[in-house]
């Protein structure tokens, strides 16, 4: 594993996981007549706290799309995933709450899973699969998950429905990662004019700011425990189902190591729950009345 890839993702990840803090902050304030509108993105704008989690969301895409560029999507996934960590050390500072021994054991499980998985798997870059039926099947199986998970999102509300939009953004995202890799071997190839003749940087651009509604619909609706942990856990699963599918991806096949590589996906997801549900994530201030107003931080 080159370091390079190793210092960008991580950095990613720490950019991400203090970001999304800062987003809940404010986000958890906002009106619960903008759920899933884009009014939210209106509303949130002028909040400046949003706007620094913004920022730090934009650095760790910067810095995970530059990863991407220089690795195999398999591999930055999971790397990508230790945004949680971070989160929950911002989130300790605001709390004040001890790790204990849900903090510890999910610590210790997103890390050693993340360690299983890449070194059982290690991933490698392969020809990319030119079957366009393949890609299409791929992207559609992901988005037509995210639209139906958003579709129950919106009858549940304010019960399940804050995990269900954080799933359906992370399964957006995961798909963004590799469409973002495909728009960076388009630019090395033929430069800007080649990235933009093509139509994965706009596809890019709009599952992202889905994404965000999402997300924010999400953060607004719950406390950041119920919602993070299934955003980070989507996210890298879709993103390795595209690189393994799609993009070439190659991963270890014998029967040993694809029994680590499943153990070890355990554990990234088992670990992120525990975190995600830790005390010392911000419980937020949701309020239920739809009367709500935004509260600048």
């Amino acid at each position: 594993m080159s370091v390079l890839v190793l210092v960008l993702a991580v950095s990613a990840a720490c950019c991400l996981g203090f970001g999304f803090v800062l987003q809940q902050n404010a986000a958890s304030h906002a009106p619960l007549s903008d759920f899933l509108s884009p009014r939210i993105l209106l509303d949130l704008i002028r909040v400046p706290r949003w706007l620094g989690g913004i920022g730090l969301m934009v650095c760790g895409m910067v810095l995970g799309a530059v990863a991407l560029g220089n690795g195999e999507l398999s591999l930055v996934e999971p790397l990508l995933a230790t945004n949680l960590l971070f989160a929950l050390a911002l989130s300790r500072h605001q709390t004040k709450q001890p790790l204990g021994r849900q903090g510890w054991a999910g610590l210790l499980l997103l890390a050693g899973g993340v360690t299983a998985f890449i070194v059982a798997g290690q991933p490698q870059g392969g020809e990319a699969v030119s079957d366009p039926l393949r890609h299409w099947l791929i992207i559609g199986i992901v988005l037509g998950l995210a639209l139906l998970l958003t579709a129950c999102a919106k009858r549940s509300r304010l019960s399940a429905g804050p995990v269900l939009l954080a799933t359906a953004a992370g399964l957006l995202y995961g798909l963004q990662d590799a469409l973002t890799r495909i728009s960076g071997q388009r630019f090395s190839t033929g430069g800007m004019r080649e990235l933009l003749t093509g139509w994965q940087p706009y596809a890019v651009l709009v599952l992202g700011v889905t994404g965000l509604v999402l997300v924010q619909s999400a953060f607004e609706t719950a406390p950041l425990r119920m919602s993070l942990p299934a955003l980070t856990a989507a996210q890298p699963l879709a993103g390795i189902a595209c690189g393994v599918g799609f993009l070439g991806d190659q991963l270890r096949t014998d029967a040993g190591a694809l029994a680590w590589q499943a153990a070890g996906l355990a554990g990234i997801v088992t670990g992120i729950v525990l975190l995600g549900m830790h005390p010392a994530m911000p419980s937020g201030t949701a309020e239920p009345e739809h009367s709500r107003d935004l509260q600048p931080h």
